[in-house]
């Protein structure tokens, strides 16, 4: 397992009418005598399938309120997990109450723009998980139109593999593999035209969806928040390299310039890449929802 992995994280709080059952890269899992689910997102950043030794102030919140906002945006094109907001004290702001799913064994990605591991597939084939595309292309390119390009799911410490949509048919089946390929462009099309209108291009993003008790299809996890997305500054995007971001990007330059052997544990993190790290997941959520972060500040 790499990176501190789990084992290295801190322990688990222990919150009065909840049984602790997981520990992920990023989140606590608990559960209750019902059988919801709490889900706490706690301030550890991940990078290369490490998780690092230094957390980054607010980063929990921050996708915590972000991923509310974006589901009360999707909730017409899909129904989510969430129960409630109403959760204990001592982690407000952070947590929501979810019902819990029976997840499909993939990752649901959709890329408008071609960088990172797309940009790396194409530059070798021309393709990204089996979808063809014009030459030419730089990395930051816009493609044609927004592509589906699941990928497996890994445990912590390994890394995910993209994959196509044949394999993904293979491990799904043809009839949900296309239904959750619709679903995820159609929600990051829908949601990329709202970024554009903040000033921020939706590079691309992953979706995890499950099925609940009653066997519907349902969104899942976090969605369209600085981890599982790459947001650019719409004002100065320029094809042809890195561009600037308002994502973990700028920890994942950081960590590449430092000279970080990635077969060994990573590095503590400067006070400085600490600061505008966050300073940058905060900018997300000031452009996207238009108000300004709030630690403590989560809609009931």
């Amino acid at each position: 397992m790499s990176g501190f992995g789990v084992a290295g994280a801190p322990p688990a709080p222990a919150i009065t009418g909840w049984t602790h059952l997981r520990t992920g890269k990023v989140r606590e899992l608990y559960s209750n005598e019902t059988g919801n689910l709490l889900i706490v997102a706690s301030d550890r950043i991940s990078a290369f399938d490490w998780v690092l030794p230094t957390e980054i102030p607010n980063k929990g919140a921050v996708l915590t309120q972000l991923s509310l906002w974006w589901f009360e945006q999707l909730k017409h094109l899909v129904p989510n997990h969430i129960i409630s907001t109403e959760v204990p004290a001592e982690v407000v702001g952070r947590a929501v109450i979810a019902k819990p799913l029976t997840m499909y064994p993939i990752e649901c990605v959709a890329r408008g723009y071609l960088t990172g591991s797309g940009w790396a597939e194409y530059k070798n084939e021309q393709k990204v998980c089996g979808n063809d595309l014009p030459a030419g292309l730089l990395d930051g390119s816009q493609l044609p139109s927004s592509i589906f390009t699941p990928a497996t799911k890994a445990e912590i410490g390994d890394h995910d593999i993209n994959i196509d949509f044949l394999t993904a048919t293979k491990i799904v089946g043809s009839e949900t593999a296309m239904q959750l390929r619709d679903l995820t462009l159609a929600i990051y099309d829908f949601a990329a035209g709202i970024a554009q209108e903040r000033g921020i291009i939706l590079a691309d993003t992953k979706f995890e969806f499950g099925t609940d008790s009653h066997g519907e299809l349902t969104l899942g996890d976090e969605v369209l928040t600085p981890d599982s997305s790459r947001f650019w500054d719409a004002a100065v995007w320029q094809p042809g390299g890195s561009q600037p971001s308002f994502d973990k990007q700028y920890l994942r330059d950081y960590l590449v310039s430092s000279g970080w052997d990635r077969e060994s544990n990573p590095p503590i993190l400067p006070t400085e890449i600490v600061e505008k790290t966050a300073q940058r997941y905060e900018a997300a959520f000031l452009k996207i929802t238009g108000t300004e972060f709030k630690a403590q500040s989560v809609k009931n």
